[in-house]
């Protein structure tokens, strides 16, 4: 049971092939028996899954159909979760049980998602590689020594080792999408605002986007289905009628116009993963596509800007966190200030340390001018080019990352090298565009991904042209030995 798909499991459940809780029970002995490997879940949630498990059984047996009724799926451990631990990676929420549901928590547990257990993260999603969670590093299935990509890569690493079917994350720099490609997943971010952020424990707020994690374009659909939708209590939140994700997907790429902007293949690129980029155009061609060479003149500038914005914006959502209303707390302050000092020293990681004085320092008011305020100007820059780009093309198509996985330590004392490896990625959020990441291939074993980016609220059109090119490849279909 642990190899079939989202959908494979809404048709085997429909049809009484197995029930919901005898899937639960499966699922739960193999994480119980592999992830020690991987180290993918922070909590695992038995009682609270087969309680769900047994609902959604039940809700089935009175004649309730649903693609996600009885479906089991995994949390990123930043959405808060009913009397559930929710750390975000951090020991600063290390202790910390949510008082409510995230939007999207309930979202999925309103549709009859069964949720497996939270996973593992960088600490509170700072990073590209897994390796900054106060949980230890999570392994990548494909290779025990490397990285799964981050900051979703509990999920990431968990999908792929067929612990489960899929699961959510959130993507503030390519947080889906990277540990998509990394691990062969597909991974979808969605438009900047179509997914609420309530309840989502926020890194950069203008960024981050939750989205779905899972093996296949179709059950990408059937995820974010169940997340999707306008919440009144999220600030940030669209109202956008939400479509039918999967009603479109068999539909033809004849004609379809695609742009690949020449910046993507640029020195930094690894020229295996350029060749299997060129490979997976070919295979569009042939379902009728039409290719359009483009360019984004200033996605040169996205990394610098995205490193003063996204730090700033954590620099100020993570002053929250000092030890007095919930969280770490030191033990015996000498005063306030104290109190302050050593429980957020002691609560964040280096990362996120050095992200909050980067940050802090950018919005000073000595450099706000200089950077934060220039970062920002380029960032309508950059999304003036996509919007200059949209008008010739419908999709845009290029790498998701410029290197295969990299070996657990190998960055750690060059965070900057780390940093590169969103240089495709995070132009998306920046610009709050959709963008999705396909498995296309392997590079001395490890997992390819390329990625598809589109206009706004257009995420069916990403699902479809994915879900088009997996009819017609099989690397989606390769799992990891051992697992």
């Amino acid at each position: 049971m642990h190899q079939m798909t989202l959908a494979e499991i809404a048709r085997g459940l429909a049809d009484k092939k197995f029930s919901s809780e005898e899937l639960t029970k499966t699922l739960l002995a193999r994480i119980a028996q592999l992830d020690p490997q991987l180290n993918s879940f922070i909590t695992l949630t038995e009682d609270l899954a087969l309680e769900q498990a047994k609902a959604a059984d039940a809700r089935r047996a009175n004649g309730e159909t649903g693609a996600l009724l009885g479906a089991p799926i995994g949390h990123k451990d930043l959405f808060c979760t009913l009397g559930v631990r929710t750390s975000c990676g951090s020991k600063m929420l290390d202790n910390f049980k949510a008082p409510f549901d995230a939007t999207v928590v309930s979202k999925l547990a309103a549709a009859g998602a069964v949720s497996l257990g939270k996973t593992n993260m960088d600490e509170f999603a700072m990073g590209s590689a897994n390796e900054s969670s106060y949980y230890g590093a999570v392994k990548n299935p494909w290779n025990l020594e490397h990285v799964p990509g981050g900051s979703s890569g509990g999920s990431a690493a968990a999908v792929a080792a067929r612990l489960l079917p899929a699961a959510t994350g959130t993507d503030t720099g390519g947080s889906i999408r990277q540990p998509a490609a990394l691990t062969n997943l597909t991974g979808l971010k969605p438009t900047y605002g179509r997914v609420s952020r309530w309840g989502m424990i926020a890194y950069a707020s203008s960024l981050d986007q939750g989205g779905p994690l899972a093996r296949t374009a179709e059950d990408c659909a059937i995820l974010l289905q169940g997340m999707a939708g306008f919440d009144p209590q999220d600030s940030t939140s669209i109202d956008e009628p939400v479509p039918d994700f999967s009603a479109n997907l068999n539909t033809s790429l004849q004609g379809l116009r695609i742009g690949v902007p020449k910046e993507f293949f640029s020195e930094g690129l690894d020229p295996r993963i350029a060749e299997l980029v060129h490979t997976s155009i070919k295979e569009l061609e042939k379902l009728g596509a039409v290719i359009k060479p483009i360019s984004l003149p200033n996605m040169q500038h996205a990394i610098p800007a995205y490193y003063v914005i996204a730090p700033a914006e954590a620099s100020s959502n993570l002053s929250r966190f000092d030890g007095v209303r919930f969280g770490h707390r030191c033990e015996d302050p000498k005063d306030l200030t104290d109190l302050y000092k050593r429980s957020r020293a002691e609560g964040f990681g280096p990362e996120v340390q050095r992200r909050i004085l980067v940050g802090a320092y950018a919005l000073s008011a000595g450099y706000y001018d200089a950077y934060y305020l220039q970062a920002q100007k380029i960032r309508r820059l950059i999304k003036n080019d996509f919007m200059a780009a949209f008008n010739e093309v419908d999709i845009i198509l290029g790498p998701t990352t410029p290197n295969p996985a990299w070996k657990i330590g190998a960055k750690n004392s060059d965070p900057v090298s780390a940093y590169l490896e969103d240089v495709y990625t995070i132009t998306a959020n920046l610009a709050g565009l959709p963008g999705l990441s396909m498995p296309a291939g392997f590079v001395d074993g490890l997992p390819v991904g390329v990625q598809l980016l589109a206009p706004y609220f257009q995420e069916g059109r990403l699902l479809n042209v994915a879900h088009q090119y997996q009819l017609n490849t099989d690397w989606h279909t390769r799992s990891p030995a051992g697992f």
